[in-house]
C-alpha cells in the first residue's frame, strides 16, 4: 500500500498566514482559500472588507490548481495566447492566483488567492506556497 503525505490543518494555517503577510505588506485585501487533495475546502479567510465574490473565486482557483496539478496562470496564459479550450473545461479559473501545493513532488493541495489584480493574486500565492516549501 502507498504512503503519502497528507496537508494539515497546521499547514494550511501556516500556508495562509504567510499570504496574509505578503498581502497586508502591500494594503491588499483579499480572500484565502485551501484546499485539500479532493478540492475540499480545509481552511478560508477573508479580509472583514474584501468584495464577498473573492470567497468562490479563491476557493475555485485552489480547486482548480490541484484538480489540474498547475498554477492557474497556466489557464490564463493559454487563453490569452488564444487557447480558448480552456475556457470550455471543467473547473478552469483562467486567472493567475491559484497554484498546487506539494510536498517531496506529490500533490497534496491548492491554494487560491483572490480580491486584486491578478498578478497580485499570484505574487500572493507565491508567499504562501514559499511557507510549505519552507517547512
Amino acid at each position: 500500500m502507498a504512503v503519502k503525505p497528507v496537508l494539515t490543518l497546521e499547514d494550511a494555517r501556516r500556508i495562509a498566514a504567510a499570504a496574509e503577510v505578503e498581502a497586508m505588506r502591500n494594503h491588499w485585501r483579499v480572500t484565502i482559500a485551501v484546499v485539500d487533495d479532493g478540492g475540499h475546502l480545509l481552511y478560508l479567510q477573508r479580509s472583514h472588507d474584501t468584495q464577498f465574490g473573492s470567497v468562490e473565486t479563491a476557493i475555485a482557483k485552489a480547486y482548480a490548481a490541484i484538480a489540474f496539478r498547475r498554477p492557474t496562470k497556466a489557464s490564463e496564459d493559454a487563453v490569452m495566447s488564444g487557447r480558448l479550450i480552456h475556457l470550455a473545461l471543467p473547473s478552469v479559473i483562467p486567472a493567475e492566483g491559484g497554484v498546487p501545493l506539494l510536498i517531496g513532488g506529490i500533490a497534496v493541495g491548492g491554494l487560491g488567492i483572490s480580491g486584486v489584480r491578478s498578478p497580485e493574486d499570484g505574487q500572493i500565492a507565491a508567499a504562501g506556497l514559499a511557507a510549505l516549501i519552507q517547512a
